[in-house]
């Protein structure tokens, strides 16, 4: 009896979202001309919901604002905008790969921060601009995790672990010489990784890139002196290049409808049956992610994020 009234929920939030939907996005039939699509993200980088909640940029989201741009007529290019201190390794080459692999030109427009994963992301686009003080570059790569062992002595808390696999607590206890070099080798791969991406997206060689790769900040007015962003501005800059790129004489911007609260509920609803039949939801997913304890994760990111 309680599993049918969660359908009959489900169908009413389903049916009235389609309802509701067709009255809120654009037509996809209307006949738009020269335009370029304005989209934004804001927020740090991580794995997450798509289209439910706007304080990260996830891998999902970015793919759906990108795909929903293809039912509409008329969109020549696409300027994104960038507001983002980094985030996780896997989230940021996702979305690096979604950027590259996009058919049309792809401009991004840097807000206060496009910073270690966000310049990551950037790279993978057709040109790059930033205002003057945009605070971008952190190009690096670092793990923390914090070591327990003096805390729980203080508290007079005794630990017992039983696992399999030598290493499987390495992140709960201090680490030994060798598990440090281990890590030290995973995060200059990863580090590597990070430089081969941009040197791909930015058609530079790594020695170019190098000298930058400190992991330090750069105002967007150093970093057009070092190469890694291409021109100076603000949204209209990054609309002028746009046109440039895509062949349109006279560009204007087009602003596709955010999905309102009630779409997202709707979509999160859409879910339900999943759930129950015992699929793994990403929200199950990160239930057991909080009861196994929170893993220390690589992130491109820049000091105090």
């Amino acid at each position: 009896m309680i599993l049918r009234k969660v359908f009959i929920v489900l169908l009413v939030l389903v049916v009235a979202g389609a309802i509701f939907g067709l009255f809120y996005y654009p037509d996809a039939t209307e006949t738009l001309e020269d335009r370029v699509a304005y989209i934004s993200f804001q927020g740090p980088i991580q794995e997450g919901l798509a289209g439910f909640g706007t304080g990260v940029i996830t891998p999902d989201r970015v793919a759906q604002k990108l795909n929903n741009l293809e039912d509409i007529n008329g969109i020549e290019a696409v300027v994104m905008r960038i507001d983002s201190p980094g985030g996780a390794i896997g989230a940021s080459q996702e979305i690096y790969q979604i950027i590259s692999d996009y058919e049309k030109p792809i401009v991004i427009s840097m807000g206060d921060m496009a910073a270690s994963g966000g310049y990551y992301i950037s790279a993978a686009a057709d040109s790059i601009i930033a205002h003057p003080g945009t605070m971008t570059g952190s190009i690096g790569v670092i793990t923390t995790f914090y070591d327990p062992d003096g805390l729980l002595e203080n508290l007079g808390i005794e630990r017992e672990t039983v696992m399999s696999g030598e290493h499987k607590d390495m992140f709960s206890r201090t680490l030994t010489d060798d598990e440090r070099e281990k890590m030290q080798t995973l995060t200059d791969q990863a580090y590597d990784q990070f430089i081969n991406h941009i040197a791909e997206g930015r058609d530079m060689s790594q020695e170019d890139i190098l000298p930058h790769a400190t992991g330090e900040i750069f105002l967007g007015s150093q970093a057009l002196e070092y190469g890694l962003i291409d021109s100076l501005g603000g949204r209209s800059e990054a609309l002028r290049v746009a046109g440039e790129l895509s062949g349109i004489e006279d560009p204007e911007y087009y602003y596709p409808s955010e999905p309102g609260l009630f779409q997202r509920m709707s979509g999160l609803a859409a879910r339900i049956p999943q759930i129950i039949q015992g699929q793994k939801d990403p929200e199950l997913i990160l239930l057991e992610r909080l009861e196994d304890g929170l893993k220390p994760a690589l992130k491109y990111q820049v000091p105090g994020f």
